[in-house]
């Protein structure tokens, strides 16, 4: 069932199909441009598809919207989407913006309001517009720990507060991220404006920023860390994988590295310069200093328990190492590692020592980069253990460190090839020539 009004708030993730009933991609925001005196109207919707990349789809090409899905006439164009002049995007700039309520009929004492939500209407055949806004007044000083009360308007009872200067709110906008992937989140800072990206970032928690820096090209990560003042940006740092961090240090100029690592948590630093001294084509550079280890006298029952925690990465929690004493890297003998498909099949009182895999052998830290991914791959591991010349436990490297690794320095960007064809023509090709994506780092 096709409407004709929709909230662009909850338009956002909307899967896009075309006639025959296949999905092209997702609504990531929808694109407006102003009017004199009218309300502004709806040229287009700005849709990712596979590769995320982000598209054109004009409102034109636009047959229903409803029940949660947007249907096309299957025909888009696969160029990379680029704003032009006087095009407005709704989510990632409308949304938080403040006005003045001028309409007495509506507030009769006037007033500041904040965006939180925008109806679009259609008013003709393949054309719509901003209908009503859904607004939110200023918290009451009388009950400052609720929110303000809210009201709808229309585009003409209101107007846009635009003082020289003075930053939009940010709040509705992090607001709309919230239940986005890190990779997502990562896709939609970086498709704001330079200004907008910034102001954003600066309000996000430390963790979100931290899980969305993971997942941006290194030369975005280097330009968004730059613009944050050096606290901030230690703190985000402190929050990122030790590897990534170490990935990111690496790029930046040698002073301003080693002004955030002395910045940073004394624990988190050490293992991010800890990382810095090795090669990034070894094993050494690709590996996490922060696998579960554990004695061989712990359970199963305590390893699966440790497995089960929210904040693991999956390949982190496919395999717990166990050592000898002291459980910190570089720790005692590495003894073994024991898969955790292995812990289910033996009973919650069962030793870990007696269950560790007799044919995994470690690599060393100076193995290449080349003979840990040959050695996943051969024998279906999703983890690796690296040890150093005493065979004291270092760190595993993760099929996730070793694919970061191999996939070209423009992977994230997607492939900017193909214009104008259905989009399931452009849903195959060939894997790019693999090669190492990171720059030296043990020189610093």
């Amino acid at each position: 069932m096709s409407a004709t009004r929709v909230f662009v708030a909850r338009l956002a993730g909307c899967s896009v199909f075309d006639p025959a009933g296949d999905k092209v991609g997702k609504v990531r925001d929808v694109l407006v441009v102003y009017r004199k005196a009218e309300s502004p109207t709806v040229v287009g919707l700005l849709v990712e598809i596979p590769g995320k990349r982000r598209v054109f789809v004009s409102i034109g090409r636009v047959t229903s919207i409803g029940s949660g899905q947007v249907i096309t006439t299957g025909i888009i164009n696969l160029r990379r989407f680029e704003q032009r002049g006087g095009e407005v995007r709704v989510i990632a700039e409308l949304l938080g913006r403040t006005v003045l309520l001028r309409d007495r009929s509506v507030a009769p004492q006037g007033g500041e309001a904040t965006i939180e939500d925008v109806a679009i209407e259609q008013v003709a055949p393949g054309e719509w517009a901003v209908g009503e806004l859904f607004l939110r007044r200023p918290r009451n000083s009388a009950t400052p720990f609720s929110k303000g009360p809210t009201l709808f308007a229309t585009w003409g009872q209101v107007t846009e507060k635009t003082a020289k200067g003075e930053p939009q709110s940010a709040e509705q906008l992090i607001a709309t991220y919230s239940d986005l992937l890190p990779a997502d989140l990562a896709h939609a800072l970086l498709d704001l404006p330079a200004d907008r990206r910034i102001e954003v970032a600066s309000e996000l928690p430390d963790e979100r920023l931290a899980d969305a820096l993971e997942e941006m090209p290194e030369d975005d990560q280097v330009r968004l860390l730059g613009r944050l003042d050096d606290e901030r940006a230690a703190e985000v740092l402190d929050r990122m994988e030790p590897d990534d961090a170490a990935d990111l240090v690496a790029q930046l100029p040698e002073e301003k590295a080693e002004a955030l690592l002395e910045l940073m948590q004394p624990e988190e630093a050490e293992d991010v310069r800890f990382l810095l001294s090795y090669d990034p084509d070894t094993a050494g550079g690709l590996m996490t200093p922060e696998p579960i280890i554990v004695s061989g006298d712990a359970t199963v029952a305590e390893g699966l328990a440790l497995i089960r925690r929210h904040e693991l990465a999956p390949a982190i929690g496919a395999a717990i190492c166990v050592t000898l004493p002291p459980y910190e890297p570089p720790t005692g003998r590495f003894l073994g590692m024991v898969h955790f498909q292995r812990m289910l099949r033996y009973p919650p009182h069962e030793r870990l020592g007696t269950l560790v895999d007799p044919a995994l052998e470690p690599v060393r830290a100076d193995t290449s980069a080349a003979e840990v991914s040959r050695i996943l791959a051969s024998y279906d591991l999703v983890s690796l253990p690296v040890v150093d010349e005493s065979h004291r436990l270092l760190g595993v490297v993760t099929i996730d460190d070793v694919l970061d690794y191999l996939l070209p320095d423009d992977w994230r960007k997607g492939d900017d090839d193909g214009a104008g064809y259905p989009v399931s023509s452009a849903m195959t090709g060939t894997i790019p020539t693999v090669r190492g994506r990171r720059g030296p780092r043990g020189a610093r």
